[in-house]
This record gives structure tokens, sequence and C-alpha cells, in this order.
């Protein structure tokens, strides 16, 4: 009763009800009367009831009815419990009023309460002066409130001694550069020296606001004095872990396990703090200052510490920039790691993480880059098959949802071979809804950003044969979610060509489920139609939701199915062209429908990029093949043409002759072999033509069978590119071969068959 009345006296001030000069008459003097219960819960209620309602009460309301009161309330022969409320009332008035009241009527009673003769008043009046330094402002703070933390810090109960460091810690802005070097900094550090020697109950939260000390300190520290606060901070990461060289140390005496929950806290404070202390250290200097330090906490023994580590490895990331690629070794750790806490704590930024390992290491170079992706695939696949052998689905579902990065990451094919059809596996053999559905929508995302219209084509085929017609009912109505997913991320075009009739024969199911997802779903797929191309599909739309209206036989598809109808009947289909009330929706799938056709063309230059590249390499081979063969068959013509013209010496009438045969038969086989120098396609046209090759001083019939051979070869390449295969060189070869060794031979009928020939010609003509 007492509980929900303290709860329902704030909600009638809140909800103003009642006017405040009501409220203050009537109900505020039963919350100060309850303030003093007996029992310590009812007691807390209405003071946080107060508490609250101080904020909202205005400031005279204030003064008459709990300031002026207050003053008797605090006194030392008042019950502890009375002087403790006061404390804590004391700390929410410091921001309801000026700071010469506060100096005039608050800080008396704070003075005498810091001196009360009970620790627990005097820890809880500690506390409160942060909040009334804040009210009183940087002068009054400095010559009151920091000579009353200077005597509370000394003090003889450990509770006071730690709540002053904290309220220390706390105030640091306040303090100028001399109150920091003369007397913050001392307490500091005798705090860190009886940390481990006399006092240490102050160890867990003296590692808790390490990192802010040491930030808000730097400035004043000397050399030093860095380093020893960086020191005493790696001390503190190891604390518990008193293993060198693989046993224990005999010196240090059997832990309790109440230390040993103390020293876990404090490593965890530490993974906590580890983001401050690169601050602290510059995180250019990380690499040789802290990652020694880093590797220790991301394989600590506990969970607690690596989880911790793996909440903030984030900062961690964004504070290296572009030495994140150091790290890296950790973030595969953190994947692999036994308890599924951690990789359900890291996955929380696991894509902005990636992000930062492929694009943050720019300024490194390419190599760390590269050598980012071998690790990194292995480890997610690996968390991935242990969140889904595990029984905690929601780390599975959220895990399968941050995957949906993956195309930004790493490269299409890698996704395709390592993601994609396991995607595919949870969606048909997963009994968790939830994370069959976040594989299917990060299987769409696969899909959306796949580079190879080939392999896209094998998973829309897959999704229709194994989900659209399946035997399972179950994978039939995933592919319907799938379908939906598919209209979110794709274009309309998109879907209207793959998957608008395998959803419409889902109305010939047997099962009356499937039929009544999708008439749920129908109004959408009617959304992706556009007026006049679709003209054909929405018929089949029409047809499909007669049929349903004539032959369903199920009530409750029925139902359905009427009140699908008459919304489609309402919905009005966008045309082509863009309409002012179609605008948003028309240009977000205009650019859909852009990057569909931009990963088309990418994929297109890129089959046109390999294919030249390989016909290049393919070129470049022929050509060296080919220049060795030439200089073979140049010195095999030269020697056999030396030959003829030392043999036939006695049939040839003059050396001039025998000279020009020479330079006819290499100038001959140069041309064949090398198009290069001189037209091709002008030599093979006027050979066709006359049948011969003109050449002064030659007769047409003796060089007739050469020229038609070597020109033949030449006009077989249609592409404007002459290339000779090696047996093509090896018959031309053969041919000279032939005709040199028949002149040597056979000189006298060679004249014998051009009289004949000249014979016939003149008798034709």
């Amino acid at each position: 009763m007492q509980l929900t009345a303290a709860v329902s006296f704030l909600t009638i001030l809140q909800e103003e009800s009642v006017s405040i000069h009501t409220y203050s008459h009537s109900f505020l003097h039963i919350i100060l009367q309850n303030l003093e219960h007996r029992d310590a819960g009812v007691s807390n209620a209405w003071l946080e009831t107060l508490l609250a309602v101080i904020e909202l009460l205005p400031k005279e309301s204030i003064r008459h009815e709990i300031l002026n009161p207050l003053v008797s309330k605090a006194q030392l022969s008042q019950t502890l419990q009375s002087r403790l409320v006061s404390c804590k009332i004391l700390g929410k008035l410091a921001n309801k009023f000026e700071a010469h009241i506060i100096k005039r009527e608050i800080l008396p009673l704070v003075k005498s309460l810091c001196q009360d003769v009970e620790y627990e008043v005097r820890s809880c009046m500690c506390r409160q002066l942060e909040h009334i330094a804040q009210g009183i402002g940087t002068e009054l703070t400095k010559n009151v409130v920091l000579p009353e933390l200077v005597e509370l810090a000394r003090d003889e109960g450990s509770s006071v001694r730690l709540a002053a460091f904290e309220t220390l810690v706390n105030l640091l802005e306040m303090f100028d550069a001399d109150d920091r070097s003369q007397t913050v900094l001392p307490l500091v550090k005798s705090f860190c020296e009886k940390s481990f020697k006399v006092d240490e109950s102050i160890l867990v939260s003296l590692s808790f606001h390490l990192g802010k000390l040491c930030n808000g300190l730097y400035g004043i520290f000397t050399p030093e004095q860095h380093l020893r606060f960086l020191e005493f901070y790696k001390k503190l990461c190891t604390l518990g872990l008193q293993q060198e060289n693989g046993h224990n140390d005999n010196q240090i005496q059997l832990q309790t396990l109440e230390q040993e929950k103390k020293y876990i806290s404090v490593r965890k404070n530490c993974a906590y703090n580890f983001p401050a202390m690169i601050v602290f250290v510059d995180p250019k200097n990380f690499h040789l200052e802290l990652y020694s330090t880093f590797f220790c906490l991301c394989h600590d023994p506990e969970v607690p510490v690596r989880y911790t580590m793996a909440i903030g490895l984030y900062e961690v990331a964004k504070l290296l920039d572009s030495d994140v690629y150091v790290i890296h070794k950790e973030l595969v750790t953190l994947l692999q790691d036994d308890s599924l806490e951690v990789l359900d704590a890291l996955i929380n930024h696991l894509p902005e993480i990636l992000e930062l390992m492929t694009t943050g290491g720019e300024n490194s170079g390419s190599e760390s880059k590269l050598l980012t992706v071998p690790d990194l695939i292995p480890a997610l696949t690996t968390a991935e098959q242990r969140a889904a052998t595990s029984l905690k689905w929601r780390i599975h579902e959220k895990l399968l949802q941050k995957y949906a990065c993956l195309p930004h990451i790493i490269s299409s094919d890698q996704i395709y071979y390592r993601f994609l059809h396991r995607m595919l596996t949870i969606i048909m053999t997963n009994n968790v809804l939830p994370v069959q559905k976040a594989a299917a929508r990060t299987l769409c995302v696969y899909l959306r950003y796949n580079r190879k219209q080939e392999q896209r084509h094998e998973v829309i085929q897959k999704l229709i044969e194994q989900l659209g017609q399946g035997k399972s009912y179950w994978n039939r109505l995933r592919f319907l979610d799938t379908c939906e997913f598919i209209m979110e991320l794709f274009s309309k075009s998109f879907f209207c060509k793959y998957f608008f009739l395998p959803v419409l024969e889902l109305t010939h199911d047997p099962v009356a489920n499937v039929r009544m997802k999708l008439c749920y779903l129908l109004p959408k797929v009617k959304s992706t139609l556009k007026v006049p191309t679709d003209k054909h599909l929405l018929q089949q739309l029409e047809l499909c939701i007669r049929k349903l209206l004539c032959q369903e036989k199920d009530k409750d598809v029925l139902t359905i199915v009427k009140r699908t109808v008459l919304e489609l009947d309402r919905m009005e289909i966008s045309a082509d062209a863009f309409q002012k009330r179609f605008y948003e929706n028309d240009l977000l799938d205009q650019d859909k429908e852009r990057e569909e056709q931009l990963l088309l063309e990418m994929e297109q230059l890129e089959k046109e990029k390999q294919q030249n590249e390989g016909r290049s390499n393919s070129v470049s081979d022929k050509v060296f093949e080919k220049k060795r063969r030439d200089s073979k068959t140049s010195t095999l013509a030269k020697s056999i043409s030396l030959s003829v013209s030392g043999s036939s010496s006695s049939a040839s009438t003059s050396k001039e002759g025998k000279k020009s045969k020479l330079v006819r038969s290499q100038s001959f086989s140069t041309q064949a072999l090398h198009p290069k120098y001189g037209n091709i396609d002008k030599c093979s046209n006027k050979s066709s033509a006359t049948g011969y090759a003109s050449i002064p001083g030659v007769g047409k019939g003796s060089m007739l069978p050469f020229s038609d051979d070597s020109f033949r070869t030449r006009s077989s390449n249609t592409s404007g590119t002459v290339v000779f295969s090696s047996s093509a060189n090896v018959a031309a070869s053969s041919r000279n071969t032939a005709n040199s060794v028949d002149q040597k031979n056979n000189g006298t009928k060679d004249n014998q068959s051009r009289k004949m020939s000249l014979k016939n010609r003149k008798s034709n003509s």
C-alpha cells in the first residue's frame, strides 16, 4: 500500500491532476511524514518520490515546506536515518537555488554532515558534494568543497575514502591546473600506492575510474609520471593471473574466492577503460605500448573480461583508424570465442568494425588489407555455425542480420561460395521462424549485390524449385517471405520477371495456410505491376483471384480472399511514366533498376576485359612463335635459293636474273610471314582479281601457285588482324622449298610449260 501510494502521489503531480498550490497543501506534508517510516524500503520509496517532486515544485514551496524543516532534521540529535535523508535532499536542493542562498543556508548544513560521527553519513554527504559543487560554481568549490574532499580522502572509514576518491575524479573538470597538480595528483598517487598494500577496497573503483583519471590529469603529468600510471594500468590488467613460465608463483598465497571475484572485476574495469588508455598513450604508440595488454585482455580466461573487450572493440577500431589492421587477429579470436556471450557482444557493431578493417587501413598499404580476408571468412563461418548449434536462437538471428553487410566487405564470389548457399540451407532446415526470416533477408541482400548473372539465375532457380515448389508447405511459406524481401530490395521489373508467376502458382497450393498467406501478399504483388508493360501479368493476377473466389472451399481463406479483393479494387497501379502520387516510390524503384542494370553492364565489361586479356596473351605467344619460325624460315630460304642459283647457272642468261629471283623469293617469304610490312587486303584483292601476283619481269604461271597459297592464308582472317598458325607457316615454307627444288631440277620443263600455257591462252583469245 505504501509503495503504491508513493508512486501514485508522484503520478498526480506529473499529470497535473491538481494545481501546484493544492498539491503542496494536500500531498506534500504526507510525503514528508513518511520519510521516517520504520521500514527502510517504504522510507526509500517516499524519498524517491520527494526527490522527483522537488524537480517540479516552485522555489517558494520548496523553501518553506522542505528547506526550513531540514535544518532541524540534519542535527546530530536526530536519528541516523533522518540525517541520511537530509544528505540526499541537500544534494537535490543545490540545483534549485542561487549560489548566495546555497552559501548562506545549505553549505553550513553540508559541512556539519561531512563532520558527522557516523561514517555512513559522512560517506553519503561526500557523494552529494558533486551536485553541490555544480550548484555553487567553481570559486566556492575550490574554497569550500575541495578542502572537505581532501579531509574525507584521509578518513578512517574505507567507504568514506572511496566516496571522496570517486567525487574527486568526477569534479576534475572544475579544478584548475594548480589544484590538480598540487592537491589532486598527490591524493591520486597516494590512493594508487595504498591500493595494493594497505587498502584493497579501493582497487575496484580505482580500476574503473583510471581511464578518466589519466586523461583528466594528462596535461600535468611529467614523462616519468605518465609512464608510471601506464605501468600501473598494465599491472591491473594482469591482476590475479599470477602464472609465469607455466607455473604459479609460490610466494603469492592462495587466493580466496572473494579475491578472485575482485580481481576479475578489476580486469573487467581495465577492459572497459582500454579505449581511454589508447587516447592516453596516443593511437600512434598503440602497437608499442598497449598491444601486448590488448592481447592479454582478449585472451583473458574469464568471460566477463572478454565480453567487455568485445563491447569496446568498435571504439578501439575507431581510435586506431589507419592502424586498425593491427587488431585483426584479435577480432578473429573473439569471433571464435567459446562463449556465445562474447560473440553476442561483438556482433552489435560487427558491420562497422568490418568496414573499418577493410577501409580504415588504406594508408597502411594494400598488403595489410589483403591479409584480412583469408582469416576473416573462416572465422565468420565458424561463428555462424556455433550460433546455429546452440539453443540461443536470438544470437543466431542477430548474427544473420549483421552478415547482410558482407557484400560491402568481401567479394561477390566469396559470398556466393561461402555464405549464400548456407543461407538457403538455414531457410530450409532451421526450425526457428525468426532465424529463417533473417537468413532469407540476408540471402536476398547477397543476391542483390551478386556480380555474376549466371550465379543469380542459379540462386533464383533454387529459390523457385526448392522453396516455391518444395514438398514441405513450410518451405513454400518461406518462399512467400523471401518474395516480400525481394519486393523490398529489388526493382519492380526484377520481381515481375522472375517471381511474379511462381508466386501466383501458389493459388493452387493444397495447404490452406499457404493460400492464406498468399492472399495477404497479393496487394504487394499487384503494386509491382506497371501499365501497360505488365498488362498480361495483371490479367494473370485477376484470373487467379477469380479462381480463388469460385473454387476456394476453406472458409477462413475465402474470407481473406474477399477482403483482399476489396483492397485490390481500391489500389491504383502505377504507370510506366512518373506520376505525382507515386513519385517517391517510382524514383526509388528507378534507382534500384538502374543499379541492377549497372551490375549487368559491369559484368559484361569484366567479361570483355578478361577476353581481351586472354586474346592479348595468346597473340603475344603466337607473335613470339612466329618470329622464331621466321628466323628459321628465312635462313632456310636463303640457303635453298643460293643452292638453286649455283646449280642452274647454265639455264640463266645473266647474274642479274639470278639475283632478281633470289630477291623476289625473299621478298615473298617476308611478305607472307610479316603482313605488317604491306597492305594485305589490297594484295589479296588484287591477286583474287587477276589470279596471279603482278610483279614486273616475272612470268605469271611460275608464281601462280605460290601467290595463291600465300594470299589464301592471309585472306582467311576476316577481323583485319592477321594471325598465322604454326601449320600454315610450315606449309608455306614447304611450298617455298618445293618450288625452289623444281626450279633446280626441272628448268627445261618449266620453260616448256610456260610456252604451252602462252599458246593455250593465245588460242583461247
